[in-house]
């Protein structure tokens, strides 16, 4: 149960984002980046996600199932995920996800958004098979087993440049 989510904060992390990039392996490894970005420089995670160590690397698990149930993949999905309607907001095709209209970024802080933006500009256009080098040297997930959740903690600590200080202010 991922009860941190805020899932319409996290539909439209997913409208804003695909709207830069349609490639379902982008749009979540841009929302991973942006989430350790926001981690660094605000001490919260943008949407409350956590992420699991999957076989292309670390994926948000609240937004991949906002995917996956427009996708029409087969699961018990929480009821958040379903009240969101994540239909209403965008289709997927395959891997390609395609919004259906903006983001509604009453949704999104301004801090949000520039991590998000920043993300995006580092990430979303990149080669594919540079940025799945790139993620499966993120030290949290080489140390996690695959399939299983990713602890916030190995994130901050081995991933996050000064994560020991953002460590700190959420600890004290």
């Amino acid at each position: 149960m991922n009860r941190f989510l805020d899932a319409e904060k996290a539909l439209e992390a997913i409208v804003y984002v695909s709207s830069k990039t349609n490639d379902l392996f982008h749009i979540v490894k841009t929302l991973y980046y942006a989430d350790k970005y926001h981690l660094k420089n605000y001490g919260r995670l943008i949407t409350g996600d956590y992420y699991v160590a999957m076989d292309d690397g670390p994926v948000p698990s609240g937004a991949y199932d906002l995917i996956k149930l427009v996708r029409g993949d087969e699961y018990p999905y929480e009821e958040k995920i379903i009240n969101a309607h994540p239909e209403r907001a965008f289709f997927v095709v395959g891997n390609t996800v395609i919004p259906r209209r903006n983001a509604n970024l009453e949704y999104l802080s301004e801090s949000d958004i520039e991590c998000l933006d920043k993300a995006i500009t580092r990430y979303a256009q990149m080669n594919g098979g540079k940025l799945w080098g790139i993620v499966h040297e993120e030290e949290s997930y080489k140390r996690t087993e695959r399939n299983k959740p990713i602890s916030l903690r190995d994130i901050i600590i081995f991933d996050i440049p000064s994560g020991k200080d953002v460590l700190e202010y959420l600890e004290g």
